[in-house]
């Protein structure tokens, strides 16, 4: 670039950062661009954060992240751009919304804004406690059987607009199998679920309100209250016969729409988010009324959907009556993930073409294990140094996954492709030949309760699968049948397993086509919609036939 070319940082705030530092050119084109990630800034305190920036000379400083409206603490951000640390401070999302920042208009725009957020979030905050407090109080219900077939699915998490992942295909799976069973299935939700076709399933929007994105928990609270409103309103236009509510910890928008309209209400509970958040995240600030919120939820719910009998026990273990629970595992579109998907177009534009690849999608959570399988990658490739290793999402253990493969020195026969759409899935998973589930054990010692979704999409390719002997997963595959199962945590077992299926094209054909068939017989998402309806007739709470 020449002399004069303007200076900017971009501090990165976004799902995807690789992605977006490769995209940074033409979001900001004509600039001599310094990207900054959130592990760059670790170990600096405030002053030291501020110093280093302003030591830069920037023309600019750019804040880019998902979306403005959903940005948790912007108020934050909005303060360090009041600080002259650059010629132009501004925030950016990815839909290219621009909203500029100086020392004049924090004082003028967003301390008022911030005043108004905080006395708008006690005063939520109140309520949810109150609200709490009243439900687990009174009895549960008992709601008039539903005769028709309208269902509203309720997804009011006020941060869950993700582009790929395990919930997202929850919920496309369940939305389409529920559509098999003859439901017409309509959405409320904060925005609009990726891999939802509009033209099937109506979406009802309840924007988000961005006076109350103070901290991590206010607006979420917030958010629950406003969703429960908008949701009624939406009912009162458009009636269901059932609700079904996939399970947030902020809001009893189910239980309070389910009581008001007299309706059944299903509850789709993944596991206790109170539990997520002290092990895998940040420990809840406001813990006993998230615990209130959870207990209410189960409380109310007329039936129960868990993924996992590990859930189940421990729902019967807290009081929640056996015949109010029912374990649905996670399943798969057959239809889209299956053996005749094309990968050739991602093998040549990653250039693995003629390569054997071992490969892992995933959002990269806590419990995929995706070090553990980098670990392993190093001793497959020392051993087969022709392969190549695969790692398609983004997530949390996305760097410290990156860092193994750089100690290592395995160069580019690791490959990351970040974030891809769910559309994409299963095109890249027909560009693997051996596809890795290395679940790894709950930190705390406690059972693991999932019910991973990529285990039965790999399934469907009709691919080989190496995965953990871990709950579920262990249930699922036969190992020597339908997959091969190795102690979970244990790269040289794991590495081993993935040696013996390169030197077995056989192996990897058999597997693969046993898993695709017992994916095809036991889980897919339109026998779950009817185990679902099944158990609702017998429970009295609709009429199908």
């Amino acid at each position: 670039m020449s002399v004069g070319t303007p200076s900017a940082a971009v501090l990165l705030l976004v799902t995807d950062p690789g992605r977006a530092e490769k995209d940074l050119p033409r979001i900001l084109p004509g600039r001599k661009l310094r990207a900054l990630r959130r592990e760059d800034l670790k170990g600096d305190d405030a002053m030291s954060f501020v110093r280093r920036l302003r030591s830069l000379g920037l023309d600019e400083l750019v804040m880019l992240s998902d979306d403005l409206d959903s940005h948790e603490n912007l108020w934050r951000l909005q303060a360090l751009g009041a600080l002259p640390l650059a010629t132009r401070r501004y925030l950016l999302d990815a839909s290219g919304r621009r909203l500029p920042l100086s020392a004049a208009l924090f004082v003028a725009r967003d301390l008022p804004a911030l005043a108004r957020g905080l006395m708008s979030g006690g005063l939520a905050l109140f309520q949810v406690a109150h609200r709490v407090r009243h439900l687990l109080r009174v009895p549960r219900h008992t709601p008039r059987r539903a005769t028709g077939r309208r269902i509203a699915y309720l997804r009011s998490d006020l941060w869950g607009g993700v582009a790929a992942g395990g919930s997202v295909g929850h919920v496309a799976g369940t939305a389409s199998g529920l559509r098999q069973a003859g439901a017409d299935l309509f959405f409320i939700s904060t925005c609009t679920p990726a891999s939802i076709d509009p033209e099937r399933h109506l979406v009802h929007l309840v924007p988000r309100d961005r006076r109350y994105n103070i901290g991590r928990e206010l607006p979420r609270l917030a958010h629950g209250l406003r969703f429960t409103v908008g949701a009624a309103a939406v009912l009162s236009r458009e009636p269901a016969d059932l609700i079904y509510h996939r399970f947030d910890p902020a809001t009893c928008a189910g239980v309070d729409l389910s009581r008001s309209l007299d309706r059944p209400l299903v509850l789709e509970y993944n596991g206790s988010e109170i539990w997520v958040a002290d092990h895998w995240d940040r420990p809840f600030r406001r813990r006993a009324l998230f615990v209130g919120l959870e207990e209410a939820n189960l409380r109310h719910a007329d039936l129960i959907i868990v993924v996992s009998s590990v859930l189940r026990e421990e729902l019967l273990a807290r009081g929640v009556e056996a015949e109010r629970i029912l374990v649905l595992p996670n399943g798969v579109d057959t239809g889209r993930y299956h053996p005749g998907a094309d990968g050739g177009p991602v093998r040549r534009r990653l250039g693995i073409e003629g390569r054997i690849v071992v490969g892992f999608i995933g959002t990269f959570g806590a419990w995929h294990g995706a070090p553990v399988l980098a670990r392993a990658a190093s001793i497959v490739l020392k051993e087969r140094p022709g392969c190549r290793v695969l790692f398609v999402g983004d997530g949390p253990e996305r760097a410290r996954t990156e860092a193994i493969v750089r100690e290592s020195g395995l160069g580019d026969r690791v490959l990351f492709t970040g974030l891809v759409p769910q559309d994409e899935g299963p095109a890249h998973l027909a560009a693997m030949d051996i596809l890795a589930a290395p679940h790894v054990p709950n930190p705390d010692g406690t059972r693991f309760f999932g019910s991973p979704t990529k285990l039965f999409e790999y399934m469907a390719m009709g691919k080989s699968i190496v995965a953990s002997r871990l709950e579920q997963i262990g249930e699922v595959l036969e190992d020597g049948r339908t997959g091969i199962l190795v102690p979970p945590a244990d790269d040289a077992s794991l590495a081993h397993a993935i040696v013996r299926l390169i030197d077995s094209p056989d192996m990897r054909e058999r597997l693969g086509a046993a898993a695709r068939l017992r994916a095809l017989e036991r889980h897919t998402w339109g026998a779950n919609a009817k185990a679902l309806v099944a158990r609702l007739e017998t429970m009295g709470l609709v009429r199908w036939s």
